[in-house]
């Protein structure tokens, strides 16, 4: 678009009161101009007029009276009659000439200041009427100053200038006025439009006229009055729905803090028998060797591990929601974390025929490792639950920005593209998989594996996301920081089996059905073992003792409102009065709500959720046992 001319910015700058204004100026004033400039111009011709009448009368006169003195040359005559013609008003110069051109009187004024411009010259021939007259004795010529006629005209013009000035200063008052009067009921509804649009709740302007601004002034309260109305309706509707949105809120919140209670009574409650059948079913195989009750004691072994897969998945979310998780942020290697995950399933993907493969990256990266491996876990065990053939590979490329890509790939079947989006929320589940049912007579989850993956990645600051063909595969991606790499610390082999023959351990528990199973597993590995079921029990159980407990393993609640930590001080200032080291303490929970494990999880004492497989409590025993023995 063109820029704009000055006038065009200059009108757009005006208000409505201006422009009429000078709407109304205008005209008065090209008027009036106009006028002068005519009526000047009409005088000034009638004065040169007037004067070129004069001077041709006073020429003829003179050309008459020098006829005579012409005929017979007299000189003084003719000089006598320039001087007197030269007397009359406005005559500045009179010459009498010969027949040849000479001069012979001559009368001009001594002032020599004028403007020629100013003088009007008239030459009249002297003829004898009784010859021929084109045989002229001689000439006359008059000159004649019109400075006094164009002073007046020039003094009736600045008298009529001021005429004007005036009459144009009253015109432009009277005009100013009425403008400021047809334009006051607009800046009115310019004002009332003004509060309309600042909220006013009922604006109103007075009808002023009958004319189209009258019109205009009653549209305007109509539309106000509707708009008024308008706004009333929307204002209920609204508060209709915020209250409507405000107890659908509620529910909600009722509906998600009641499944956050259920989801944490089903991981205390329902976990206590199940970990007392995983320590049982654990217990039954020791020093049994009839093949016909091992592989019973497998099926049960079998099913008490798909109930701790689908338990396990509830409490993870039931922490994830409750907000128990934290996240310790460290620097480690990558190929650590995929040495421990391929470890983990490398007989699950030999059991299925199939291979994992981890790609050794020499990454490192800053982030919480436990996470760090509950995400890989995750993902490689449905990688490898819904893959019939060839594996899966885990495996990490930088990615920019000091970023590094870690990816899970598998060879199944592969998701298709309306289940992708929804793959990561809670208990959803493709149950028209061909996978779901496994040919080991396993089965898939709850649908809560992703979504947890999702959530431990968000505590993360990253996502994790999906790509799938079917027929070919998936690949789960997510970005972690990388860090600077180094020297890696040495780790203990956790293949090699931790040596706890000897130890003395007390348990502390109120379900009998679980002390008795962890009494019996914790003895065929060789422990001293004493169980209890209160914190008066535990006291009485270490009396038997020449010397305290190595490792103490207690549940975090326990009957009559006492907690795990209250007998750990019990025991504290048992022994301390003895004067003995500290010993290794070990909790144990099915508790997920946060409010019950922050002092917990402040204290850092370590914590076990139930229900806890073999292999887990021994690797946490010797753990405990191991730091009990290097800070004492």
């Amino acid at each position: 678009m063109a820029t704009k001319s000055w006038p065009a910015r200059l009108w757009q700058r005006t208000t409505l009161t201006q422009r009429l204004a000078f709407v109304a100026l205008v005209p008065a004033l090209v008027t009036a101009a106009l006028l002068v400039t005519l009526l000047t111009q009409r005088q000034l011709a009638n004065l040169r007029q007037v004067a070129h009448d004069n001077a041709e009368a006073i020429a003829t006169q003179a050309a008459s009276i020098s006829l005579q003195p012409l005929r017979t040359e007299q000189l003084r005559e003719l000089a006598r009659i320039a001087d007197s013609v030269g007397e009359l008003p406005h005559v500045t110069r009179v010459q009498i000439r010969s027949d040849a051109g000479q001069i012979l009187a001559d009368h001009h004024e001594p002032d020599t200041s004028r403007d020629p411009r100013e003088t009007l010259t008239v030459v009249r021939n002297v003829v004898d009427r009784e010859q021929s007259e084109k045989d002229a004795l001689g000439s006359v010529l008059v000159d004649v100053s019109l400075h006094d006629a164009i002073a007046a005209q020039r003094a009736s013009l600045r008298y009529a200038l001021i005429a004007l000035a005036l009459s144009l200063l009253v015109a432009g008052m009277i005009g100013w006025q009425a403008a400021r009067r047809i334009s006051a009921p607009l800046r009115h509804l310019a004002g009332a439009v003004r509060q309309l649009g600042q909220g006013s709740r009922q604006v109103m302007v007075a009808v002023t006229d009958r004319t189209e601004i009258g019109e205009l002034q009653q549209g305007f309260n109509q539309a106000a009055a509707a708009l008024h109305d308008i706004q009333l309706g929307m204002e209920q509707q609204i508060e209709q729905a915020t209250q409507e949105l405000a107890r659908k809120n509620a529910a909600l919140e009722a509906a998600s803090l009641a499944r956050s209670r259920f989801l944490a009574a089903a991981s205390h409650d329902l976990r206590q028998p199940l970990y007392a059948l995983t320590l049982l079913s654990s217990a039954l195989a020791v020093d049994e060797h009839d093949p016909q009750r091992l592989d019973r004691i497998a099926h049960i072994q079998e099913c008490v591990q798909s109930l701790d897969h689908l338990f396990g998945e509830l409490l993870d979310l039931s922490r994830l929601e409750t907000g128990t998780v934290q996240v310790e942020v460290s620097e480690f290697p990558l190929d650590q974390v995929f040495a421990e995950v391929s470890r983990n399933f490398d007989m699950v993907a030999e059991q299925r025929g199939l291979q994992l493969a981890t790609h050794p990256a020499g990454l490192w990266v800053r982030s919480d490792r436990t996470m760090l491996i509950r995400i890989l876990n995750n993902l490689v065990s449905n990688a490898l639950r819904f893959t019939h053939h060839g594996g899966t590979l885990v495996g990490a490329r930088r990615a920019g920005n000091g970023r590094v890509r870690i990816e899970v790939w598998d060879t199944g079947r592969g998701i298709a593209p309306e289940h992708r989006p929804s793959v990561f929320d809670e208990f959803y589940r493709i149950d028209d998989h061909p996978d779901t049912g496994l040919d080991d007579g396993s089965r898939s989850g709850l649908g809560l594996g992703l979504a947890t993956v999702q959530r431990l990645a968000e505590l993360l600051d990253t996502e994790v996301q999906v790509k799938s063909r079917l027929g070919r595969g998936s690949v789960f991606h997510f970005l972690l920081p990388g860090a600077g790499a180094r020297a890696a610390l040495s780790e203990p082999d956790d293949d090699e089996p931790a040596d706890l023959a000897g130890k003395r351990v007390l348990v502390v528990d109120d379900d009998p059905a679980i002390l008795s199973g962890i009494r019996f597993l914790l003895r065929s590995w060789g422990c001293k073992v004493e169980v209890a079921e209160d914190r008066l029990q535990a006291l009485e159980a270490v009396e038997n003792w020449p010397g305290p407990p190595d490792i103490v393993i207690c549940d975090l609640l326990l009957r009559g409102g006492e907690r795990g930590p209250d007998v750990f001080a019990a025991l504290d200032q048992h022994y301390r009065r003895d004067g003995n080291t500290p010993f290794a303490r070990l909790l144990v929970t099915g508790e997920t709500r946060i409010d019950c494990l922050r002092e917990i999880i402040a204290a850092k004492i370590p914590l076990l959720y139930k229900p806890v497989s073999p292999q887990q409590l021994r690797r946490a025993m010797t753990s405990a046992w191991t730091v009990a023995r290097d800070d004492g």
